[in-house]
């Protein structure tokens, strides 16, 4: 049975507004504690402060775009609800990060939630991938960035012990 992508508007505002609200909800806690992230000790390595939340935008773009394409890929199937749970898991502890780390200061407990992250990430995307390729490929800037994000708090970790 061929794949068809029917569009329905009603889910593509949830999608996006799921989107935004994890962004938004990591934003709130991303922007407690500045003062002390701003002291904190950071490898050489770190990008510029402006460089992070383009990176996160980009990402969580194609994030929803992959989970569109997901929920809109007929026949639906028991693994399209498998996989949208997924998103949701990961969106969930994509937050708990910058719970972890800017609203309760604890890097390592949010280092090792940057390496859960990464394992969630590639489970989405080995999920997605029999019901839409595009959407799981459209995952690979975040399953990069991840591991760049999780070796970059480990260095802050050690950095600041």
């Amino acid at each position: 049975m061929a794949e068809r992508l029917r569009v329905s508007g009603a889910s593509v505002i949830v999608i996006i507004l799921a989107v935004v609200a994890t962004a938004l909800a990591g934003g709130y806690f991303t922007a407690m504690n500045r003062d002390w992230y701003e002291r904190l000790i950071y490898p050489a390595w770190k990008p510029p402060d402006a460089v992070i939340p383009i990176a996160w935008n980009i990402i969580f773009v194609l994030c929803a775009i992959s989970a569109i394409l997901v929920w809109n890929t007929r026949p639906r199937t028991a693994r399209t609800y498998w996989t949208i749970g997924l998103f949701l898991l990961n969106a969930v502890i994509n937050v708990s990060w910058s719970v972890l780390f800017f609203g309760n200061r604890l890097i390592f407990a949010a280092a090792i939630d940057a390496g859960v992250l990464f394992l969630s990430v590639v489970s989405v995307m080995i999920a997605a991938w029999p019901i839409s390729r595009a959407a799981s490929l459209l995952l690979i800037p975040y399953a990069g960035w991840v591991p760049f994000a999780t070796a970059l708090t480990w260095a802050i970790y050690r950095l600041n012990l």
